[in-house]
């Protein structure tokens, strides 16, 4: 009776280790189509809103102070220092921005961004719009600090 079921064991096993093996691969394969970009951030897609200005001079996750004036954003899941553009689908305007911050955290949105960078695509008055991210060194174009 013990061999049956050392025989399964060893099927498991084997089934198992192809999963993991197909999951590495799958992991790698994104990396390699983006060199040094998540493959999250590739395109995507979502609502944007901006910090109210109650929040300015308060710890980020990062442990920055929230400054209004630089072009910062809070982001679920980018690490800290990641630089993304985002367009505003309604106008087209962008910006650069680097991610320094956790959130946000209600109402389905994907990025909350600082005042300077809502004031440049035109946000503050409508107070969030639908906008694209995607890596700001993708075709070409220049980290703002350097």
């Amino acid at each position: 009776m013990s061999a049956p079921r050392e025989a399964h064991m060893g099927h498991f096993g084997i089934r198992l280790t192809m999963l993991a093996a197909a999951a590495l691969c799958a992991g790698s394969a994104s990396h390699a189509r983006a060199p040094g970009v998540d493959a999250e951030l590739a395109t995507t897609m979502g609502t944007a809103s901006y910090y109210a200005d109650r929040f300015t001079g308060k710890r980020t996750a990062s442990g920055e102070a929230y400054d209004p004036e630089d072009f910062t954003a809070a982001h679920r899941t980018l690490p800290f220092g990641t630089r993304v553009r985002v367009t505003d689908l309604e106008n087209g305007h962008s910006v650069i921005v680097r991610v320094n911050d956790r959130g946000p955290w209600g109402n389905d949105r994907l990025i909350d961004i600082s005042r300077a960078a809502a004031r440049e695509l035109g946000l503050i008055r409508r107070g969030h719009s639908q906008v694209q991210l995607v890596p700001a060194n993708a075709g070409g174009i220049d980290d703002p600090a350097d």
